[in-house]
């Protein structure tokens, strides 16, 4: 299973993808989209959608994961970020490929064990969890790849639970 993960931005939208087989990940690549703030908004947004339609091209994703807008303190740049998350979803619908959203809460559970974990913690674990000898940088390709991480970790729970469902139901499909 191949997974693309996108963490949307404005000015940089990272995206990484992995691998998964039999509950082991592995990065095959990652990058960073970045855009001119001083370009309008609709050239932005179109930059960004035909580099993640590049992307899913050279790399055929079978699913793909994107982060979900954090508001925080800052609303007002809640406003781009959710710009730049339709971007990358229209060019991942239109490429068909199906995505998961997850809440960033979700993808530092996942990938360090606590919602709470900071940057440095994320960065850490995507690291180690895929076998890299560096840091991926920049961060927002780092977050990316947690974002993918995030979703294989969702898909094999869920084929835990429908193998118990399935066991439990005495082998009956039901």
């Amino acid at each position: 299973m191949v997974i693309l993960g996108i963490d949307p931005g404005l000015a940089h939208t990272g995206w990484g993808i992995i691998e998964e087989r039999q509950g082991s990940v592995r990065c095959r690549a990652y990058g960073c989209i970045e855009t001119s703030a001083g370009a309008p908004l609709a050239v932005r947004l179109r930059h960004i959608a035909d580099e993640i339609g590049q992307v899913v091209e050279g790399y055929h994703p079978d699913e793909a994961a994107i982060e979900g807008i954090y508001f925080g303190v800052n609303v007002r740049s809640a406003i781009p970020t959710a710009h730049a998350r339709g971007a990358a979803l229209v060019s991942c619908s239109l490429c068909g490929v199906e995505v998961g959203e997850y809440t960033p809460m979700q993808i530092k559970q996942a990938v360090v064990g606590t919602g709470a974990a900071d940057k440095h913690q994320v960065i850490f674990m995507v690291k180690n969890l895929l076998h890299l000898d560096h840091e991926p940088r920049p961060d927002h390709a780092a977050d990316a790849l947690a974002c993918a991480i995030c979703h294989a970790h969702v898909r094999w729970a869920r084929a835990a639970v429908g193998t118990m469902s399935h066991a439990a139901n005495g082998g009956a499909i039901r």
